[in-house]
């Protein structure tokens, strides 16, 4: 069943730290946000990519049922960029925000986040997370953590490792060896997906604010949200995904469609 109720938004910023283009890298003879693209529209009619490249422009449109639309090349982050196609958009829209860098996202994950914003009117932003299940994870600053309360409302993200184990480091004298050490502990963590649904008037009000002190701390942007007491429900989801940030990244998603098509 589609999900009609809502827009996808799909950032698209041709220039990337970590990777060079890499939404335009090749995988199976096709760039990356076209895969992308695909497990979006498999869930939404109305997807959307707003993007500062007329490349990734022209990609688009001669290969996507997908819309595309030029957006600034100023903005700081994929949520300003979503916010400044949202201006264009009825009011009460529910937004999907997906990013561009995500080929294998499954599209039950996007589904569930749809569908979890719009029976619940409550929720104003919502996100996704995963177990983690590598203790490297845990220590890997690129990878967020977040807490969430008893209802599933975000307490706090960060890239440290949180909660902190404080007895079981105590013991143990770190926590990599806590880890190692008490198996079990590994099931107090998740890790941040990234996958934002909002609703529209909540998006537009986050842009413009300004960037709050735990922000640029720890250069997490929900962290704004959260300073500025707009709540954000995270929903836990099974299936798994890659963001392309690293070449390491990308080889692992090419191994991956490569063995699904074998």
């Amino acid at each position: 069943m589609k999900v009609e109720e809502v827009f996808c938004v799909i950032p698209a910023r041709l220039n990337s730290t970590r990777l060079e283009k890499k939404l335009l890298l090749p995988l199976e003879g096709r760039p990356l946000i076209l895969h992308t693209l695909d497990r979006a529209l498999k869930v939404f009619d109305k997807v959307i990519v707003a993007t500062d490249s007329v490349e990734i422009l022209q990609i688009v449109e001669r290969s996507s049922t997908a819309k595309a639309v030029m957006t600034s090349p100023f903005h700081n982050s994929g949520s300003d960029r979503v916010a400044e196609v949202a201006e264009n958009l009825p009011g009460n829209s529910i937004i999907i925000n997906l990013q561009a860098d995500e080929p294998l996202i499954a599209p039950s994950v996007l589904q569930k986040a749809a569908e979890e914003i719009l029976k619940n009117s409550e929720i104003k932003i919502l996100t996704t997370c995963e177990k983690i299940e590598d203790p490297a994870d845990v220590l890997n600053p690129n990878v967020v953590k977040v807490v969430s309360d008893r209802e599933g409302f975000a307490l706090y993200f960060s890239r440290s490792p949180i909660p902190f184990p404080r007895e079981a480091v105590r013991k143990y004298g770190s926590l990599e060896k806590a880890l190692s050490e008490e198996k079990q502990l590994i099931s107090l963590f998740r890790k941040h997906t990234g996958l934002y649904a909002y609703r529209r008037e909540t998006l537009l009000k986050f842009s413009r604010l300004k960037q709050s002190k735990l922000e640029q701390i720890e250069n997490l942007e929900q962290l704004r949200a959260l300073e500025n007491s707009i709540s954000i429900k995270v929903i836990e989801t099974q299936e798994k995904s890659i963001g392309v940030d690293t070449l390491e990244d990308f080889q692992k998603v090419q191994k991956i469609l490569k063995e699904v098509r074998v």
